[in-house]
């Protein structure tokens, strides 16, 4: 009975919980500062606010943390030579939050001013995926 309990006890508990410091070194030192860069970047390119919301208990390890340094270091390098025009601009500020997390597939969808992006952990969405998203 008490082997079912600590079972139980050790599910409910967040992943992160158990993550290394390699993971954790990684998530501070790589992927905050992509995530900051691509913020930065849709701030200073297209005038948006954008947030970034990443769901860090789907990811485990630094191999799954990197698809999110990738899709924001992807954003932050294309960002600048898309948006060119005030069309492209209020198309690119419609988002508001873009919430990236590790799923069974590799997604991205926009509604109501969300992009929800996942990879299925050897694949990220491509700036043609957002951008096309974003564009309709």
């Amino acid at each position: 009975m008490k082997i079912s309990k600590l079972a139980a006890i050790l599910l409910l508990l967040p992943l992160t919980a158990f993550a290394g410091k390699a993971e954790r070194d990684f998530m501070t030192n790589e992927v905050e500062p992509a995530v900051k860069a691509a913020t930065a970047s849709l701030k200073t390119s297209c005038g948006c606010d954008v947030k970034f919301d990443i769901k860090a208990d789907s990811f485990q390890t630094t191999d799954d943390m990197f698809k999110i340094k990738y899709f924001a270091s992807t954003i932050k390098d294309n960002v600048v030579s898309y948006c060119t025009d005030a069309a492209t601009k209020k198309a690119m500020c419609k988002m508001k939050n873009i919430e990236f997390s590790k799923a069974a597939t590799t997604a991205l969808k926009f509604s109501g001013g969300k992009v929800t992006a996942s990879t299925d952990g050897t694949s990220q969405p491509s700036w043609e995926m957002l951008t096309r998203e974003v564009d309709k």
